[in-house]
């Protein structure tokens, strides 16, 4: 038999002679700076007269802790069951969403572009709308398209109402096809202003255009509508789902990307997975009331349901840990009329002892957070109960209502004396924070890696994107299930850095 080809790692290849010399050249070519002044920028950058001019800076961003509207919309549209999401602008935008959704989720992600390029910029898109969608429902068969816009047509002012409407008057795409739209220019908001706008979109027009509204059942009225918003975790779903079954309860989730996002490897591709059927939207109305696991992220589509459909709405940040849990509970038995099960309430318990047998290593540890606005709620939250101190939190699309809401919550507990909220800041102010007042972990996005390694703590990741690790997605951080998830993720963190400190004398089998 031959030998084996030995394949190099990414690290070690890179360390041979020929790479080495490469990188070499590379440097003469470039004239770089010197080692000292390498190593003399790199110390500046870590002292209090930077972290000054860091925190002056108001013209530019580094490392945002968000992603541009369309990236949301994308994902909300994916929630419905065939529904096609359309980005009408350019091809380079689209591919940057199904790429940056595919490396967290690893899964393909279909959307398909307008394709404009410098013609559309100059003439307007309309024949690329127009077009786009002929040959999308032609294609791939849709049961619904969901176009939003891109920086491209939002600046050059392209009037998506107007291109439909002609759209179908050509007879491009049939009158019977629901093409709900959304105006998401990448310039402003996030991708949960993103994801807002197109959820509202859909849930008004299927709704609003639907001839079954009055149609609705008896079971239809006994229903919970539930809304998990801009939600990166297909686990989260399935928590929910199996909750809301132990109830009794019947439900309808409006916008559910876990199928999308979660799919089975069955020996042939589907473009479509699961999503809310559209005949369910039009029944939701008549619900007996609707809670939502966001609520900053979801707040145009909130309003919409309380005032378009009359009816209760309820929402809260990400439910983790026990009060957090307690309340969606407590919302799920208001709502519905039942009594909280016996199974969740024993459930409850399991996870109060898990937590009393992690609070020794997990009280008094400080640390920083960053991510989306109900995240963070919920990991503050989270980190009060386990005696944890919050003491860095950013929050790059987080608004006054947030900061107020964060420092409330703060304030409620001893060991958030020493939180600060940072609202609108990015990832770079992040790590002057984590250099000039260290903290014993971070959590946050894999975008977080950085600074935390330059402060040398780790890095517990939760939010979105996940790059870096796998499979994350699939595990709930909501409920008490998930509750205990995001414990046994940071305690372990924790004890995995006693280890890898430890002296040899300290190297202990038993925790």
């Amino acid at each position: 038999m031959s030998a084996k080809p030995e394949i190099a790692d990414f690290n070690d290849l890179f360390l041979s002679d020929e790479y080495k010399e490469l990188l070499e050249r590379k440097k003469a070519f470039e004239a770089p700076c010197t080692a000292a002044e390498v190593e003399e920028a790199s110390a500046y950058s870590k002292s209090e007269a930077y972290k000054e001019k860091n925190f002056a800076r108001n013209s530019l961003v580094v490392n945002p802790a968000k992603a541009c509207q369309p990236l949301g919309s994308v994902m909300a549209a994916l929630g419905f069951e065939k529904t096609l999401p359309f980005l009408h602008g350019s091809q380079g935008c689209t591919a940057y969403f199904r790429s940056h959704l595919s490396r967290h989720f690893k899964e393909p992600v279909p959307a398909v572009s307008s394709s404009m390029t410098e013609d559309g910029a100059v003439f307007g898109g309309m024949r690329n709308l127009i077009e786009g969608l002929e040959n999308s429902v032609a294609l791939y068969k849709p049961e619904m398209v969901a176009v939003s816009t891109t920086c491209m047509a939002e600046v050059i002012g392209d009037d998506l109402n107007a291109f439909i409407e002609t759209a179908r008057q050509e007879g491009a795409v049939g009158k019977d096809v629901p093409i709900p739209y959304a105006n998401t220019p990448s310039f402003v908001g996030s991708h949960i202003t993103g994801y807002d706008a197109m959820l509202k979109s859909i849930l008004s027009y299927l709704y609003e255009r639907s001839e079954d509204v009055a149609a609705s059942s008896k079971a239809d009225f006994a229903k919970l509508n539930l809304i998990l918003g801009f939600e990166p975790y297909t686990g989260n779903f399935a928590e929910l789902k199996r909750i809301l079954s132990i109830f009794g309860s019947g439900y309808t989730f409006l916008g559910d990307q876990s199928g999308n996002f979660d799919s089975p490897a069955a020996g042939e591709y589907s473009y479509y997975y699961g999503g809310t059927k559209l005949s369910d939207v039009p029944k939701a109305a008549s619900a007996l009331g609707t809670i939502s696991l966001q609520k900053y992220a979801v707040k145009k589509t909130l309003e919409y349901i309380q005032s378009g459909w009359s009816q209760q709405v309820v929402s809260m940040p990400t439910p983790i840990g026990i009060r957090a849990t307690d309340r969606l509970l407590a919302a799920i038995s208001e709502i519905t009329g039942l009594d909280v099960p016996k199974e969740l309430t024993e459930e409850r318990g399991r996870i109060v002892d898990a937590l009393t047998d992690s609070h020794n290593y997990l009280h008094g540890k400080r640390v920083a957070l960053a991510g989306d606005p109900d995240l963070l709620l919920g990991l503050i939250g989270f980190c009060l109960e386990t005696g944890m101190e919050p003491v860095h939190i950013v929050c790059t699309n987080g608004d006054k209502e947030f900061q107020q809401e964060a420092e409330g919550l703060l304030s409620s507990s001893p060991y958030g004396e020493e939180g600060q909220v940072h609202i609108g800041r990015d990832l770079w102010h992040m790590r002057s924070l984590l250099i000039s007042d260290p903290v014993d972990l971070a959590i946050g996005s894999s975008h977080l890696k950085y600074a935390a390694k330059d402060a040398n703590i780790p890095l517990v990741r939760l939010g979105f994107p996940i790059f870096d690790r796998h499979h994350m997605h699939r595990y709930p951080i909501i409920g008490y299930q998930g509750t205990l998830n995001v414990l046994s993720l940071i305690v372990n963190t924790v004890l995995q850095q006693l280890d890898d400190q430890a002296p040899e004398y300290g190297f202990d089998l038993v925790r």
